[in-house]
């Protein structure tokens, strides 16, 4: 069984580029999924106690283990500190909450999942009178403070952001003990992330890219927008290579030196979402890829805009 190659971060640790996306995976499905991946090759899981399936994840990941397919050390485990535990005393409950859901005494990254803070308590999305999400003006250096608590405790053995622009880095970088390992962001061809990309990569920290595939199944999508995996200026560079658009858009994060986490249910595209190893593209292909950027940002988490710490006022 092949396996994914591995990229290094700074501190030494390794994070396997290709990882499985548990994102909108529906309980009963995502853990035939996870269990499937990892029959098929797949090494790391990226979850997050907002995706509402952790329990059914380390289910799977358990019964893999007990069936001794893999060791707990063989599997890199991902997940993401939500917006209602931002104050550093919440955020040890915040990845105790994770590591009971999946079972686990420790995870492999942790991640802030967004700068933007919630309400603290144990409430995901408390909702003001008028149905608007409560807001609290929770400095994410007070919420970085505690990450650096747990990675010290072993919780998390590697930390990092989600969703923070180039400025959220910086102003981070200038006040941590422990810098960020991995930023991951949605990133595709639609929204190539070229400047965020070479920002981070200028400060030795790895983007992880979401949504590489245009995410066709997010809940807010209209019949009218167009599909990433059906432009014909993909299908062109996938009949190159003999490839289809899904396994192009995936290499294309790959030979960028970023992770990426496709999501799937579906065991077929599991394992064609995983045979990317064979083929590379030219830094012509990346060019003509670069070239459809239409800042296309699907996850815009518009409804929270009022928050001081709201990532996407700038360029990147």
């Amino acid at each position: 069984m092949s396996l994914a190659p591995k990229l290094k971060f700074y501190n030494g640790c390794e994070i396997p580029v290709l990882g499985l996306g548990t994102w909108k995976s529906k309980p009963g499905e995502v853990g035939q999924a996870v269990r499937d991946a990892i029959d098929i090759g797949y090494r790391h899981l990226d979850c997050a106690l907002a995706y509402g399936n952790e329990n059914e994840v380390g289910e799977a990941v358990r019964e893999k283990i007990s069936e001794g397919v893999v060791k707990r050390e063989d599997l890199f485990i991902t997940s993401k500190l939500f917006n209602n535990y931002h104050k550093l005393e919440s955020v040890e409950k915040g990845i105790r909450k994770t590591l009971d859901n999946l079972g686990l005494e420790y995870l492999d990254l942790y991640l802030i999942h967004w700068p933007v803070a919630h309400e603290d308590g144990n409430e995901l999305f408390p909702k003001n009178s008028d149905g608007s999400i409560k807001l609290a003006d929770i400095d994410y250096l007070e919420t970085w403070r505690g990450m650096e608590i747990i990675h010290g405790k072993g919780l998390a053995r590697n930390i990092g952001v989600s969703n923070f622009n180039s400025e959220q880095i910086s102003r981070l970088l200038e006040n941590c003990k422990i810098r960020p390992l991995i930023n991951q962001v949605e990133c595709h061809p639609y929204l190539t992330q070229q400047k965020l990309s070479k920002f981070c990569k200028d400060k030795n920290i790895i983007i992880t890219a979401y949504c590489p595939l245009g995410s066709p199944d997010r809940p807010w999508a209209k019949p009218e927008d167009p599909k990433l995996l059906d432009d014909k200026n993909l299908l062109k560079i996938s009949e190159k290579h003999k490839k289809t658009p899904a396994q192009v858009v995936i290499r294309y994060q790959i030979d960028r030196g970023h992770v990426v986490i496709p999501k799937t249910v579906t065991k077929s595209r599991l394992l064609e979402n995983f045979q990317v190893f064979d083929f590379k593209l030219s830094p012509e292909d990346i060019s003509y890829i670069n070239s459809l950027d239409v800042n296309g940002r699907l996850c815009t988490l518009a409804d929270r805009k009022a928050s001081p710490y709201y990532p996407f006022h700038i360029e990147f």
